[in-house]
């Protein structure tokens, strides 16, 4: 099989059906399946992947028995593809279907391992955007992503590297990280971004915080040995100043106050260890929740055609 394309579904009842039906048109040329993975959606999202997959033999449904988080689906989907390659796209249609190929023909020109969609101007509202492009920023120093690489959650992923990144068993994927981890055989095409047409996004400000401190925590040592240098040039800092007062206070140039030496040490100290202590119970608490034996998701149904053979 050439192709396999990965939908986590997300309360997009009105948009999953005419999306799965336009993808049997435009990929109809090539031997493909679809892998839609229902995220706990409260709607009817359900069902109506429940009547797409009895209606496509190529189409398998898996949904999840909670809401896990849009990369907790999409790594369960990667792991029931079995295309040469797998595409990624949302549920909403702001990402055309056509595009697909558009990232299929580079992937094959360029022999990369995965190709990011760019676009010449996104369609996101104001809010997404401005997280979209704080996670970019951080993801370039934390994963020695290039600078000039926009991280789309729609993109195509080469077999390979796809078995490497099904092979995470934490609670707290995030797919571009995993990706970085893999290979840095990655390029970039630009395709077209429409506007929403239906329903509004799922991307809120707590979703943002908790993606941040997933990148910012899980997927790098970079933030602790920041951290590090701060708290070195800290203590030295504080260390030259401590001997200037005291080489001032010995000269009789000025009078140091015992209540200014007393408040300034405790202020310090306290902010410094509040700081550590919070990078450290980050550490710790991602440690704990990765081997406790919590699953990156849970399946709660599976349906594909191939399965009644």
């Amino acid at each position: 099989m050439l192709l396999s394309v990965v939908i986590p579904v997300y309360k997009s009842e009105t948009t999953i059906g005419p999306l799965v039906e336009r993808l049997q048109a435009c990929l109809a040329a090539y031997s493909f399946e679809i892998v839609l993975v229902n995220d706990g959606s409260p709607d009817n999202s359900e069902a109506v992947c429940q009547a797409v997959a009895a209606q496509y033999t190529n189409v398998q449904f898996i949904s999840l028995r909670r809401n896990f988080g849009e990369f907790n689906a999409v790594l369960c989907g990667l792991a029931h593809t079995n295309g040469q390659f797998t595409a990624i796209i949302d549920d909403d249609f702001q990402n055309p279907p056509e595009a697909i190929l558009t990232l299929l023909e580079t992937a094959e020109r360029e022999q990369a391992d995965v190709v990011y969609s760019r676009y010449a101007q996104k369609q996101h509202h104001w809010f997404r955007n401005l997280g979209s492009h704080l996670v970019n920023t951080l993801t370039t120093y934390s994963l020695g992503k290039p600078r000039d690489l926009y991280l789309s959650s729609f993109k195509l992923i080469r077999r390979d590297v796809v078995d490497e990144i099904i092979k995470y068993r934490g609670p707290y994927p995030y797919i571009d990280g995993l990706i970085f981890r893999v290979t840095r055989n990655v390029s970039s095409v630009l395709v077209p971004h429409n506007p929403r047409t239906e329903g509004k996004s799922n991307y809120t400000a707590r979703k943002l915080v908790a993606l941040f401190l997933n990148v910012f925590i899980g997927y790098s040592l970079w933030p602790i040995r920041g951290f590090t240098v701060f708290g070195a040039a800290l203590f030295g800092f504080c260390l030259l100043f401590g001997l200037g007062w005291l080489i001032g206070w010995l000269a009789g140039v000025f009078v140091v106050r015992g209540w200014a030496v007393v408040g300034w040490a405790v202020l310090t100290a306290t902010g410094l260890h509040l700081l550590f202590l919070g990078v450290l119970g980050e550490y710790l608490g991602k440690l704990f929740m990765a081997y406790s034996g919590l699953p990156p998701y849970i399946i709660k149904e599976r349906k594909s055609e191939r399965m009644k053979e």
